[in-house]
């Protein structure tokens, strides 16, 4: 299987941010450690918080899940920024995003030029648009184009 480069998983940890401690994030799920969504039967195992080793475990397995979504809905072959750009929209959106997106129809149907603006498009959250946000995709714009 392919797995995301290494810029891939920085630019995710960097916007993600470490929390031992779960909290609402901008879009009201309830997340720790990298940027996990904590599932209702994953409630109490965090419920005391999550240490940056455990943190990077479920972060690995979250980006093999964001991973095998690209390879799922992606059609055309891809380089490793663009590859790595998708991962991480994808984990912080979810493939359910990927798959709605008219990111995605434009990928696949190679249309390079205006996948930036796309991405672009998803910078809010419910209902407003996030600093953070926009700057996560102009980073996976640039690793995209990379």
């Amino acid at each position: 299987m392919r797995h995301a480069i290494p810029e891939a998983l920085d630019l995710i940890r960097k916007f993600e941010g470490f929390s031992e401690k779960m909290y609402l994030c901008p879009a009201g799920y309830l997340t720790v450690g990298y940027g996990h969504r904590v599932k209702i039967s994953e409630k109490e195992r965090f419920a005391a918080g999550i240490t940056e080793p455990e943190a990077a475990d479920v972060l690995k397995q979250d980006v093999m899940v964001a991973e095998q979504a690209v390879l799922r809905l992606i059609s055309v072959p891809l380089t490793d920024g663009q590859f790595g750009a998708l991962v991480s929209f994808t984990y912080n959106l979810g493939a359910g995003a990927l798959q709605r997106s008219a990111l995605r129809q434009k990928v696949n149907r190679q249309e390079y030029t205006e996948v930036p603006a796309e991405f672009m498009k998803w910078v809010w959250a419910k209902g407003k648009k996030l600093k953070g946000l926009i700057e996560r995709r102009a980073a996976e714009t640039l690793l995209y184009q990379s």
